[in-house]
């Protein structure tokens, strides 16, 4: 049996966890930036990062107006003990955008001509409830999200192409949380992401099918531009 070395993202997490259990940091205070843990371990910002968003994730710390990381008030030692590194890394993140960028555009053209009144219900809740985040201090907005992209998946009435979709399910959820915790605390990103989601639905609503695809690929255009310039800023 052969011994795999740890991933330096896993060393990162597990060093991270020993601060949080030995109290060295506290509620309400800001914990260390990316930067500053990236120079306290030797690493880039990459595996910080990654460390940081497992933790968010499982309800350990959350990101608060500003940007700033800080620690939840919660049972540390039971929640720390169970928590494991599982996350998407940054290359599954842009393959699954390929694929996005290759079905979803399609999907958004075909929901505007095959919608029906229920179709279009579902997906104005979930752009409401997507607008409700960006009032809501270190909301996602994941969940509205995803609802919204799936709810233009099934307007297009296309089997294969909703199956496709449930096919990559969990990594579709972890992809777009992803995505979307980097715009925590940046009000700008988080309102031109909305609008890109209110321009998908009204091409959608008025039956403009070039317009609907237009904006999809557009959005997720701006998503991929997004994740590679943060790639280039954490090494």
């Amino acid at each position: 049996m052969k011994i795999e070395r740890k991933k330096i993202s896993d060393q990162v997490l597990e060093h991270i966890k020993q601060m949080l259990k030995s109290k060295q940091f506290t509620v309400n205070e800001p914990l260390p930036s990316e930067n500053e843990f990236a120079k306290l371990f030797g690493v880039s910002r990459a595996p910080v990062r990654e460390a940081l968003s497992v933790l968010q994730a499982s309800g350990i710390i959350e990101t608060r107006q500003g940007g700033r990381t800080y620690m939840k008030e919660v049972n540390l030692n039971e929640m720390l003990d169970d928590l494991k590194m599982e996350y998407i890394s940054l290359d599954q993140v842009f393959e699954l955008l390929e694929m996005r960028m290759v079905v979803e555009p399609q999907a958004a053209a075909l929901a505007a001509k095959r919608r029906n009144e229920n179709d279009l219900k579902r997906m104005k809740e979930a752009l409401n409830q997507f607008q409700l985040t960006l009032t809501q201090s270190g909301e996602i907005g994941d969940e509205a999200d995803v609802l919204f992209h799936k709810y233009v998946m099934t307007a297009a009435k296309n089997s294969f192409m909703i199956r496709v979709m449930d096919n990559v399910d969990t990594l579709y959820r972890k992809a777009i949380s992803y995505s979307l915790e980097k715009n925590v605390g940046h009000k700008e990103t988080q309102e031109r992401v909305f609008k890109e989601h209110q321009n998908i639905y009204h091409a959608i609503e008025a039956g403009q099918s070039e317009d609907a695809e237009k904006w999809m690929r557009a959005h997720l255009q701006n998503v991929i531009k997004k994740l590679h310039k943060e790639e280039i800023d954490g090494f």
